[in-house]
């Protein structure tokens, strides 16, 4: 190991073990300082691209805030998520209702607050918008290829690309205003295949438009950039968005506006999740360890965001295969069946990196065991 990564990793433990002393565990630290890197390596990387931060990925108000800051865009799915992101300061032209399932009480809110712009996927959504919400500009979301994310979105949400066009035509008969195609590739893509068949997809669809007068001005692709949980993985982004930008630049004119809606790419690798043992069995000749937060909790990813992660520890000695579980008195709240541990003890921490997304934002009061509590700092770690 360098000498400059040992001396971070010295200074990692030390802050963890502080905040444990100050704060207790479970605790949940959100990194400023790691959301500021990650929202320049975005925008460095997709210049065209702006980024409307999905706010369902985690809704702490000091992300939020940060996020509103800097001008952010955000994709919001409800109404609590909207007054969140209004309240902040951000204006109406930085907020996309990106649901294509809305409630109508949701929409009448919309309406009074002025967010117009939002995406469909049916007929049906199209006639609710256009009662509710006379002139509201419409985008409509196409299903394209999931293949290899961990989450596939198409199966639930899109319509076939064939049938865009009628659907465009369709919203301006009732007096809505089609400005634009959306897509998503599925949640932590691996392949940068369904950002570029989804593009072509898009483009073709604009071209038609264009073709029928109907000039669009918006293309929101989503979100799905994959990040690292682990310390042996290779980070696949970079090239990635250089093949998409690459793209975009191919098939769509400078005056086309490019939106996403990335929130695991910018919150996941900002957050830590702190634990520490709170019990501890041999059942079946395998050490099991019990933490003081679980599926129930922030680590809910696991269930909810098929998401896995890499358990740390500080303890040394000789690793033997463990299992880690939760707190609650389910049996489902069991975090892992095969890490690879030296023995632990009574108090002994195990933290968890690269946790900002669908952890905090899903975790319950199951057994009446409060979520983690959360903290922000401002600083390198």
């Amino acid at each position: 190991m360098k000498i400059q990564d040992r001396r971070k990793k010295i200074a990692k433990e030390k802050l963890i073990k502080d905040l444990v002393k100050k704060y207790g565990t479970p605790l949940f630290v959100i990194l400023i300082s790691e959301i500021e890197k990650r929202v320049s390596l975005f925008k460095s990387l997709l210049p065209r691209v702006e980024p409307f931060y999905a706010v369902k990925a985690n809704p702490h108000p000091s992300v939020l805030k940060y996020l509103a800051g800097k001008n952010f865009g955000f994709d919001v799915a409800s109404r609590n998520e909207m007054e969140s992101v209004l309240k902040l300061g951000v204006t109406k032209d930085r907020v996309i209702f990106a649901n294509t399932v809305k409630s109508p009480e949701t929409l009448r809110f919309a309406a009074r607050c002025g967010i117009d712009l939002m995406t469909f996927d049916s007929e049906y959504e199209l006639n609710k918008i256009a009662e509710i919400f006379p002139g509201a500009r419409v985008i409509v979301r196409i299903k394209v290829p999931n293949v290899g994310s961990v989450v596939e979105l198409s199966l639930k949400f899109g319509v076939e690309p064939a049938d865009a066009i009628g659907l465009i035509i369709k919203s301006i008969q009732l007096g809505l205003k089609p400005v634009g195609v959306s897509f998503h590739v599925g949640s932590q893509c691996f392949e940068v295949s369904n950002f570029l068949e989804a593009l072509e997809l898009s483009s073709i669809i604009f071209h038609d438009a264009l073709l029928k007068k109907i000039p669009l001005e918006i293309l929101d692709i989503g979100g799905g950039f994959p990040i690292t949980h682990f310390d042996n993985e290779v980070d696949i982004f970079p090239s990635m968005a250089e093949k998409i930008s690459g793209e975009i630049d191919r098939l769509f004119d400078k005056s086309i506006r490019i939106i996403a809606e990335p929130g695991r790419f910018i919150i996941g690798p900002a957050c830590i999740l702190i634990t520490r043992v709170i019990g501890k069995s041999i059942r079946n000749n395998k050490h099991w360890y019990y933490l003081d937060d679980g599926v129930y909790g922030c680590l809910s990813g696991i269930i909810y965001d098929h998401c896995k992660y890499q358990y740390k520890v500080f303890k040394k000695g000789p690793s033997q295969l463990s299992t880690l579980a939760g707190p609650t008195c389910d049996s489902l709240d069991v975090i892992s069946v095969s890490e690879e541990l030296p023995e632990l003890e009574f108090g002994d921490i195990v933290y968890v990196e690269n946790i900002g997304a669908y952890s905090y934002a899903t975790a319950t009061n199951f057994n009446s065991i409060p979520p983690a509590k959360t903290i922000t700092i401002n600083r390198e770690v």
